[in-house]
């Protein structure tokens, strides 16, 4: 099968090349697709850098979630058949012809979305579920402040929580990105590069749910936008790991501060999720409510070009190989 290598096993973009293995097999409890599209994430850029290894047992080729149909069926697998249009959250290899997952992790593509669509949902939806509605809680009628709105999880999570009847307050560098939030159901929408945010937030009443994927550098405006009995959900950490944390701010506010992956989780857990969010959000993804934006493209053998266009910024919403 074609698929993508990491020369010297980490490196920059660059060292993307591409390659051929054999093609895995299914086995017990296992389903292959062959895949048409897959997901771009910004584990995949750690994990070529050497900073986000594979956990045990997953495959050493990047690529989180693909998309494509099924063409071999592991024994005990009932649920799906040869031909049958599938998204999968994978632990790694969707950067490839052919991607061998635990049956329990695909969900069923819509029948009016195309493979492009559909490949950039699994890793994105299940991360926003798993994190905005399950460890945060939102409920609807509450407030949720997304940093990084733009980003795929971002736009992800705007349209969730306006699917499930919540506010949305989304912060983004630049008035282009900002406006591109505000386009995406965004209740407010800031530019982080301009104005004062926190002013801007405590005018539109707080915040009860962040959703965070800077980190430090966002930490003190975090505890001042929250309501009492908020959760700040801590999903990734590009301005930094280390923050200051005013404790006893966080005790009188009664926050809870919290934070996860999802990469390494259990397959039963990963199982579970995936349940719960066809149970709840899927409906959401049939409906066209969520549906977030593929700003671009390339075909598989530009892997390299792709993760330089992640690693620039400025995109809105995902980035996908085609294979």
């Amino acid at each position: 099968m074609r698929t993508v290598e990491i020369t010297g096993g980490s490196g920059p973009a660059g060292a993307l090349v591409p390659s051929e293995r054999p093609d895995p097999a299914a086995g017990a409890g296992q389903i292959r697709i062959r895949v048409r599209a897959a997901g771009i994430n910004r584990p995949d850029i750690l994990q070529r850098l050497g900073r986000y290894p594979a956990p045990p047992g997953a495959s050493d080729i990047l690529g989180l979630e693909v998309a494509g149909e099924v063409d071999q069926v592991g024994a005990g697998v009932a649920r799906w058949t040869v031909g049958d249009r599938v998204c999968a959250l994978l632990g790694g290899g969707g950067y490839a012809e052919y991607a061998v997952v635990d049956a329990r992790h695909a969900l069923p593509v819509p029948a009016d979305m195309d493979f492009l669509q559909a490949a950039a949902l699994p890793e994105t939806v299940c991360t926003v579920f798993a994190n905005v509605f399950e460890a945060g809680t939102l409920k609807p009628g509450e407030t949720l402040l997304i940093h990084g709105a733009t980003s795929g999880i971002g736009v992800t999570a705007i349209q969730m929580a306006k699917a499930a009847g919540a506010r949305v307050i989304a912060t983004s560098r630049g008035a282009d990105k900002a406006e591109a939030a505000r386009r995406l159901g965004a209740d407010l929408s800031l530019d982080a590069s301009a104005g004062d945010m926190e002013a801007a937030i405590a005018a539109f009443g707080g915040a009860d749910v962040v959703l965070d994927m800077v980190g430090a550098d966002y930490a003190a405006l975090n505890q001042a936008a929250l309501r009492p009995f908020g959760r700040w959900v801590v999903i990734a950490t590009q301005s930094g790991a280390l923050a200051q944390i005013d404790l006893a701010r966080l005790m009188m506010k009664r926050i809870v501060l919290t934070g996860s992956t999802l990469r390494a989780r259990p397959a039963d857990e990963k199982s579970r999720l995936i349940a719960a969010v066809e149970a709840t959000a899927w409906p959401w993804v049939v409906s066209g409510a969520v549906r977030p934006p593929v700003e671009a493209a390339w075909p598989l053998e530009q892997a390299s070009a792709a993760h330089l266009r992640l690693e620039a910024g400025g995109h809105v919403g995902k980035l996908v190989l085609t294979v």
